[in-house]
């Protein structure tokens, strides 16, 4: 079983200690090539292509410069580590035992831009690279999706052992090509009651989902089955409201307002 989730924009900066062997990215040869791509623009040129602000433009630029090979745990931090925003408060993975590191290697892969896919242990430098951004434009890929795609898809159908658990979003989730996956794919969503109406409220749905790879992994699950067990923030598993791969989590808080 594969856990899949989102990368995050915003990098973090403190290094907590690390007591795991670090491991090498999957697919360092192609983000090599992408971040060279990248280093060749100019902070104006990045603020185009990314439709960002220049302060933004500024940042990913200086991202950029500092990338360098090789990785090592002085220039670089296991992924696990690397992301901060809700799904990675969710995720907690600073609390995780050895232990639950390890399991979590085994099942949890982030997709990324830059990296394509990164297991907890797998060490990463900063960027800013979206999947959705229509980049590289070439002869043989006109965007991300083209360049990932196909290596994604087959990376994660020999691991996956019969099932992906998607809690990646959708702009993410795409790259993988799940809809054409040897495995069964299931998706949880999250979900709030609102004047009597059950909403996806990202800012939620995204803890939520760096929650229950949390769950996932300190509970050591591989049958999903599990899954429907999940609480965690609230939630609950609703079966009246789920399908065979959909599995709807609901949160009655009827005071939140949309």
């Amino acid at each position: 079983m594969l856990i899949l989730l989102s990368p995050s924009k915003t990098m973090a900066s403190d290094s907590p200690s690390v007591n795991f062997q670090p491991r090498e990215p999957e697919f360092m040869k192609d983000a090599e090539l992408l971040m060279s791509g990248l280093q060749k623009l100019d902070v104006s040129e990045i603020e185009t292509l990314m439709k960002v602000s220049t302060a933004v433009a500024g940042e990913a630029h200086d991202r950029c410069s500092k990338w360098n090979v090789p990785f090592t745990t002085e220039n670089s931090k296991p992924a696990a580590y690397g992301f901060k925003g809700a799904v990675y408060t969710g995720l907690d993975s600073r609390s995780w035992s050895a232990k639950e590191m390890d399991f979590a290697q085994k099942h949890i892969r982030i997709l990324s831009g830059l990296y394509g896919v990164l297991g907890p242990k797998d060490l990463m430098q900063p960027y800013r690279l979206e999947m959705g951004l229509k980049w590289p434009n070439t002869a043989e890929t006109k965007n991300l999706y083209a360049f990932w795609g196909d290596k994604l898809q087959q990376s994660l159908n020999k691991e996956a052992n019969g099932l992906i658990v998607n809690l990646a979003s959708n702009e993410y989730s795409k790259a993988a090509l799940l809809k054409t996956m040897d495995n069964r794919v299931i998706t949880p969503v999250f979900k709030d009651l609102i004047k009597g109406e059950y909403k996806a409220l990202m800012a939620y749905a995204k803890e939520a989902r760096g929650t229950m790879a949390k769950y996932i992994v300190q509970n050591r699950i591989t049958n999903p089955e599990e899954m429907k067990g999940f609480d965690g923030m609230g939630y609950r598993w609703d079966a009246s409201l789920s399908s065979d791969n959909t599995w709807l989590f609901t949160r009655d808080k009827n005071s939140i307002v949309a």
